[in-house]
């Protein structure tokens, strides 16, 4: 039986395009999208408990991000609410290590979120569906049911209509600008676009998602790519969220500014640069990680930033992790690689620098599959 799961990933997302093409009745915003995972990860303990109490770990002191209370912390609502669903539970202490920023429009929370549920369905041996977990997930947040799905998708209605669409694997550079965006702000701004005209996808319309979203699936098992308007609105497409934040935020309009000042120099089409969600992080897709080095080389000549590049490891690697390990099972390997992390995480910053990370996307969730 097991006891505790230790260093759960919980991934960051990149909002390749962001469309923003309505406002419902109850205040939230219809939107079209792709989510892409990225492995900056987040990391997660669980201890069970026999009290039946949850409870979040207070960070360690040489933790670089603190987290918020625990009462509004997402991993805490989530446990509470799959507590809720399932009736009896036997109780879990919870330990979170933060790595993916706060206020970047990465989807940290939502994903630490997801990575409770699913962890917390194996640990307490719930057995619930994928489907399940989605709805429970919905509850806490519209991004949380990506990161249950996890895989490449294509987000509609107000993000957790999923239709799984599949991107060739690529390698992004991720910048955090010192500055970190409420979502809140920017999806209340009188500022906001909110008539992005819907995309045509193989006659895609919100009363017959499911039967597209069955063709695209039928698309994805032949080996083809996405449809040509979702092709098209990830190379040209924009985040209609991005001139709001600019002009809130004059950090990540000064980022956006330089990165693809830095793309160009660099031989990388600046058109590219893009801010994911609401802000403030902003990513370029590269080429290579050679392509990723000489941005921030040009980066560090115009803005004299710390830069912190974090080490990829393999999709193969991680989820050696998944399987309840005790501390003692725990192979020399991956202590070195948490300490690799860390280091990464822990790098300070100069001046008005901003922190960057090269980055390889996730074509499905370290934790997809696990039950």
């Amino acid at each position: 039986m097991i006891s505790e799961l230790r260093n759960l990933p919980a991934p960051a997302k990149l909002n390749l395009f962001l469309h923003v093409t309505g406002r419902r009745k109850d205040g939230y915003h219809t939107i079209e999208t792709v989510f892409e995972l990225i492995d900056l990860c987040d990391r997660i303990d669980l201890f069970k408990r026999d009290d039946g109490q949850i409870e979040l770990l207070s960070p360690s002191a040489d933790d670089s991000v603190i987290t918020p209370e625990p009462e509004a912390n997402l991993v805490v609502r989530a446990a509470r609410a799959l507590a809720a669903s399932a009736g009896t539970v036997p109780g879990v202490s919870i330990g979170l290590r933060k790595v993916i920023p706060i206020g970047g429009g990465l989807g940290g929370g939502s994903s630490d979120a997801a990575t409770v549920l699913i962890g917390l369905n194996r640990l307490w041996g719930l057995g619930m569906t994928n489907d399940r977990l989605a709805q429970i997930g919905l509850s806490l947040g519209a991004d949380v049911p990506i990161f249950i799905r996890g895989q490449t998708a294509f987000g509609g209605g107000i993000g957790e209509r999923l239709l799984p669409i599949s991107l060739p694997i690529r390698q992004y550079l991720v910048i955090q600008p010192p500055v970190s965006v409420p979502t809140a702000q920017i999806f209340q701004s009188p500022e906001l676009t909110r008539n992005s005209k819907p995309l045509k996808i193989d006659g895609f319309s919100p009363s017959s998602f499911g039967r597209r979203a069955k063709n695209e699936g039928q698309r994805q098992a032949r080996g083809e790519r996405p449809g040509r308007e979702i092709g098209l609105a990830i190379l040209g497409g924009r985040n209609d969220l991005q001139p709001v934040a600019e002009q809130l935020y004059p950090a990540v309009r000064v980022a956006i500014e330089d990165l693809k000042w830095a793309a160009s120099a660099s031989g990388i089409d600046p058109s590219q640069v893009r801010m994911s969600g609401s802000g403030a992080c902003i990513f370029v897709p590269l080429e290579n990680q050679q392509a990723g080095l000489r941005v921030i080389e040009q980066l560090q000549r115009k803005a004299g930033a710390t830069q912190v590049l974090r080490k990829s490891v393999s999709q193969d690697e991680r989820r050696n992790k998944l399987q309840g390990e005790s501390p003692g099972e725990r192979r020399e390997e991956d202590r070195v690689e948490d300490r690799d992390e860390s280091h990464a995480q822990n790098v300070g910053q100069t001046g008005a620098g901003f922190r960057a990370w090269v980055v390889n996307s996730l074509p499905r969730h370290y934790l997809n599959g696990i039950s």
